[in-house]
Formats: structure tokens, C-alpha cells, sequence
């Protein structure tokens, strides 16, 4: 129960050592966005790509080849969509969510809230992380477009250019 055939652990580590530096090489070619979580769709390419690796590693029904192209084909489709995203600035609606105003000048937005499924006592653990105490202390909370909270106090809101590209429904 413990080891069912050793070839298979020599199987493994041949794998391994096949495909892991391949996928650490295909990550340094690709950049860092590759594997950044700035929205939900990089997070799910780097769930997927973990989940290949995973299944390249013990699955015998994968080849190595098969494995590394199927590595090679998320990355590819991850620099695509990220150089689409610059280069053509609308199809940035289409990839991801806009941020999202949860609470502004201490008043939580509440049809906000429960559109994006967002509790009371979630912002005010991100208040509290934050070091605040008071709600009436923050200018603002922030849902990011990668479920992230960010806070932004009175004292630290300066011109509020940092807002500019925010969904503010309560405005």
C-alpha cells in the first residue's frame, strides 16, 4: 500500500526532471504576468498550469511531449490575452472585471455589496487589517479585480486619482 511498484518512483523523478525545468524555463521567457493573480483569469492559468504539471507527473496516459506542449500552450495563451489586453484597451472589459467601490466616505454600498457577494464584516476585517477603527475613517473600499480588499483612509486619499478607473455606483 505504501509503494505499489518502484519503477514507478524512477518513472516519476525521470518525469520531473523532464518537465519542471522546462516549465521554469517557459516562466522566465513568458515574464512575470505569467504567473501574476492581477484578475481571475491569471489565477485560473495558474491553477491550470499546476493542475497539468500535476497531471503530466502522475498520470501515465500524458507524454512527456504532450505534457510540455500543454504547458507551453497556457503560457502561450496567457502572453497572448495579457499583449491583447495592452495593446487593445477594450478587450480589457471582455478579460476582466472592473474594481469596485464597496464603501465610500464611511457608507457601505450595499446593493454593491450584494452584487458581488461581499459581507459587512468581510470589510470591516480589511478595515481592521488595515489599521483602521472607525469606517468613517475610510474614504474608501475597493473590491479588486483579483477579490482583493484595498483600503484608502481619509488622511491618505489625496486627489483620488487612484479611484479613476473604479466602479462607483453610488456616485
Amino acid at each position: 500500500m505504501l509503494l505499489n511498484n518502484p519503477a514507478d518512483l524512477l518513472r516519476l523523478l525521470a518525469i520531473a526532471l523532464l518537465v519542471y525545468p522546462a516549465l521554469v524555463a517557459m516562466l522566465r521567457i513568458s515574464g512575470k504576468r505569467t504567473l501574476s493573480k492581477l484578475n481571475a483569469f491569471d489565477f485560473v492559468v495558474t491553477v491550470a498550469l499546476g493542475s497539468t504539471l500535476a497531471t503530466i507527473l502522475l498520470s501515465r496516459d500524458v507524454s512527456v511531449v504532450e505534457g510540455i506542449l500543454a504547458l507551453a500552450l497556457l503560457v502561450a495563451l496567457q502572453y497572448a490575452v495579457a499583449l491583447l489586453a495592452v495593446r487593445w484597451p477594450p478587450s480589457q472589459r471582455l478579460l476582466k472585471a472592473r474594481p469596485t467601490v464597496l464603501l465610500r466616505d464611511g457608507r457601505l454600498r450595499l446593493d454593491t455589496m450584494l452584487a458581488t457577494r461581499v459581507t459587512e464584516s468581510e470589510i470591516r476585517q480589511a478595515a481592521r487589517s488595515h489599521g483602521a477603527g472607525d469606517l468613517n475613517d475610510i474614504a474608501a473600499v475597493v473590491l479588486e479585480t483579483d477579490g482583493n480588499l484595498s483600503v484608502i483612509t481619509q488622511s491618505r486619499i489625496g486627489d483620488g486619482s487612484c479611484l479613476a478607473d473604479v466602479r462607483d455606483e453610488g456616485r
